[in-house]
């Protein structure tokens, strides 16, 4: 069963596609839904992908594809509309690659939660603000950034100042990059290796010692999805 925001965002581009053969931009989107960030629409369309309502065709900047719908409680199929995928693909091949230009649903906001230490553990999650993020780098589910914070993770090609977008999860595998938050008081950004009842917390740079904890002191607060890095 829908939420009533996924039901009417699913609706809208079904209804759009049905009309132009283009889905609708993410701006026009969150207008349609009365949204205040473009970030809630990533959201929505991600958990539509996942209940299979949805689907992104890939290498396409504005090609969604509406598989089915809910009707009286039961999921109703759509069958494959080929003017419309067709549509879309002349679209995009009419414009020379070198010439195309960044779509306005290429670009999504997500929370931008401060600053989290690549070095010593300093407090992470704080702030209000937000950072516009290219959607291509990120994955199903939901995202937020932390800006980054010391050198430990340098050869990871994680540096002071660049922006780590995180997916939100609570589990990860070993070796993997996380936000892990320590005695509930401060998180860091680092590799995670289990060993036994502790959690170790391995950075990326040779100057810096591995931190091991009880597994209880340690909560995964996501993964690395991808960075961002301004140049002055």
């Amino acid at each position: 069963m829908l939420t009533a925001k996924q039901f009417e965002l699913l609706n809208f581009i079904h209804q759009r596609l049905e009309e132009t053969g283009i889905s609708p931009s993410f701006e026009e989107m969150k207008d349609a839904l009365g949204l205040k960030s473009k970030s809630g629409i990533h959201r929505l369309i991600s958990a539509l992908e996942e209940r299979s309502f949805l689907r992104r065709l890939p290498n396409r900047a504005r090609a969604l594809e509406v598989i089915k719908l809910p009707d009286m409680g039961q999921d109703t199929p759509i069958k494959q509309n080929k003017t419309v995928i067709e549509a879309v693909q002349k679209k995009s091949s009419d414009i020379p690659p070198n010439a195309m230009p960044v779509a306005a649903n290429d670009v999504i906001e997500i929370p931008l939660h401060g600053k989290i230490a690549a070095g010593v553990p300093i407090e992470a999650m704080e702030g209000n603000s937000s950072l516009a993020v290219p959607l291509a780098l990120l994955g199903s589910g939901e995202h937020y950034a932390l800006e980054v914070s010391g050198d430990s993770m340098i050869e990871a090609g994680i540096f002071d100042g660049d922006y780590a977008l995180i997916q939100r999860t609570q589990t990860a595998r070993d070796g993997e990059i996380v936000v892990a938050l320590v005695r509930n008081e401060e998180a860091t950004l680092k590799y995670l290796r289990k060993n036994g009842p502790n959690i170790q917390l391995d950075p990326a740079n040779a100057a810096y010692e591995p931190q091991v904890y009880p597994a209880e002191e340690v909560a995964i607060q996501g993964k690395l999805a991808g960075l961002l890095r301004r140049y002055h």
